[in-house]
């Protein structure tokens, strides 16, 4: 991946990822658009804790293969153009496969209810169940 750092990047939040993730912000949510774009990028291997939406959050691959499971159901892997669309309450996770780094853009829809609730890490286990 480029210098993303040089590109608007910043670092994503440790306590909610396992290895290296960065985030930028493309459109904010306002009084007006109740909705927030954001690119993030994962390192190679890199995946985010499970957690929910109080919304909806439309996931479209722009790098890399994109890794999501459902609690409860096996993992699925998305490709570039690909997106997901995760229902409020559905407990997930996604990242980065172990061979390549991953770019998505995460659209949260609604963000008056709140943007996401994160909980416990992804083990290496449920990680490497594919």
């Amino acid at each position: 991946m480029e210098n993303l750092e040089d590109n608007g990047f910043k670092a994503a939040p440790s306590a909610y990822f396992t290895g290296n993730a960065f985030f930028k912000i493309v459109v904010a949510a306002d009084e007006t658009t109740n909705c927030n774009i954001s690119e993030v990028a994962f390192d190679k291997g890199c995946r985010n804790n499970w957690h929910t939406h109080p919304s909806n959050q439309i996931l479209i691959v722009k790098e890399g293969l994109c890794l999501y499971q459902e609690e409860g159901k096996p993992i699925q892997q998305f490709k570039v153009g690909e997106a997901i669309n995760f229902l409020p309450g559905i407990k997930h996770w996604h990242g980065a496969s172990p061979e390549e780094p991953m770019i998505h853009f995460a659209i949260n829809t609604n963000t008056e209810k709140g943007m996401v609730n994160w909980q416990e890490p992804v083990t290496d286990e449920q990680y490497h169940q594919q």
